[in-house]
């Protein structure tokens, strides 16, 4: 039987093969005489407890081989595209306390790589490949401004290393899905999906945003195995929807929701490494007022309008400005602004005080929306030749949220 990687029955089989393709498009992109090595994420305790944080995998990492434990080594031979898996030794009063050791055997079985070995015999394994130059991973999360751990091991000195060839090359690959890839995304996204519409039917007013983090999580974990989010669950309700990370310590989703308030819950489950993130915006109460409804749609159009523009060669910087357009041309429609759209556009940061800016604000109106919080709508989708496949299945406009929320789950 092909190995797969799954948390068990009801949750999605993911092949081996995945990785090992992953792999496969790797190599046809550097040069024999090459050998990759990246080196797998480490438990973390908690200070200074023997307590530790739940372990999750370098998203490198797992793009390459999959491997789910901790501590481990991965080289590819570019020349062979011979896979090699490097495990801890671990002594035998391991077993006492976190179970049975698998042997080499069996982790060759487990991920389906060619061979397994130590991590105290990497120096010996990759020296008996005579590589002309070990390619390390290094370079910067955009998001972050962090930048990725580069394989360190005893011995590694002897080796000519280069840590500038890799990462451009398999960050562009991790841009690009292969047909596998993308049916654990449209896996995670289904869940997570789900998962929202379980928290729609959930929320309303005199309940806590944490109370609706913990129905997201509990769908997630329980019914779709994703033992991970993908980042900190945002649970913003009334003013608090306006603050982009909500939901840090400092502010743990820890407020009543109040009559009137908008909920802003942006939270995605994690499978297999693969992430969802989606952000669905609705009335705790379940019914849009006059003015959330101006706001929301406005953000909808958005929305749509960029998901109408969304094409392979189209610049993210150009769906940018169209999803501004429909916004501020929605809002003029509903009175919040005035002028010509194309001047706002280059005036898009306004300020009260600034005359030059100022001047498209209806004030009157603005100040009426004083602590509303805010609207986001976000959706996981596959840009394809022929436009968009949007992942994401959520109630969206006004009429499906309130019908959604009012009479429960005839949304599929």
């Amino acid at each position: 039987m092909a190995a797969s990687w799954s948390m068990g029955p009801g949750t999605l089989e993911v092949p081996m093969s995945l990785f090992a393709k992953n792999r496969t498009r790797l190599v046809e992109k550097l040069k024999p005489g090459q050998v990759v090595v990246l080196q797998g994420g480490e438990s973390i305790p908690h200070y200074d407890t023997d307590i530790e944080y739940v372990f999750r995998q370098e998203a490198y990492f797992t793009w390459l081989c999959g491997v789910r434990e901790e501590g481990c080594f991965f080289a590819l031979d570019v020349g062979t595209s011979k896979s090699y898996l490097f495990i801890p030794r671990l002594p035998k009063e391991y077993e006492v306390w976190m179970g049975k050791l698998h042997t080499c055997e069996d982790f060759k079985r487990m991920y389906a790589v060619d061979e397994v070995h130590y991590v105290d015999e990497i120096q010996t394994i990759l020296k008996g490949l005579n590589p002309d130059v070990l390619l390390t991973l290094s370079g910067p999360n955009t998001d972050s401004g962090l930048t990725a751990k580069e394989a360190v091991f005893e011995g590694i000195d002897e080796f000519k290393v280069d840590n500038e060839i890799l990462f451009p090359v398999i960050a562009e690959l991790r841009v690009i899905k292969t047909p596998e890839e993308i049916e654990v995304m449209r896996y995670v996204v289904k869940v997570s999906s789900d998962a929202h519409k379980q928290v729609m039917l959930f929320a309303k007013p005199g309940l806590m945003e944490y109370q609706c983090e913990s129905i997201f999580l509990d769908h997630c974990y329980r019914v779709g195995g994703c033992r991970h989010v993908s980042y900190t669950c945002i649970c913003g309700s009334g003013h608090n929807a306006a603050t982009l990370h909500y939901g840090h310590a400092g502010a743990p989703n820890s407020k009543l929701i109040q009559p009137g308030d908008m909920c802003l819950f942006d939270m995605g489950g994690n499978y297999a490494g693969y992430a969802a993130d989606i952000t669905c915006s609705f009335p705790a109460n379940g019914k849009f007022t006059p003015d959330q409804k101006l706001i929301y749609e406005a953000v909808l159009f958005a929305r749509d309008a960029v998901i109408e523009a969304a094409r392979p060669g189209v610049m993210w910087p150009d769906m940018h400005l169209v999803a501004n357009r429909a916004m501020l041309e929605h809002l003029k429609k509903g009175g919040l602004l005035k002028g010509d759209v194309e001047e706002m556009i280059k005036l898009l940061n306004a300020a009260k005080n600034n005359p030059e800016q100022s001047k498209f604000f209806n004030w009157e109106v603005v100040d009426r929306f004083s602590g509303f919080g805010g609207v986001r709508i976000e959706d996981d989708v596959l840009i394809t030749e022929t436009g968009v496949e949007n992942f994401t299945f959520v109630p969206r406009t006004v009429a499906e949220i309130e019908d959604f929320m009012a009479n429960g789950a005839n949304f599929k």
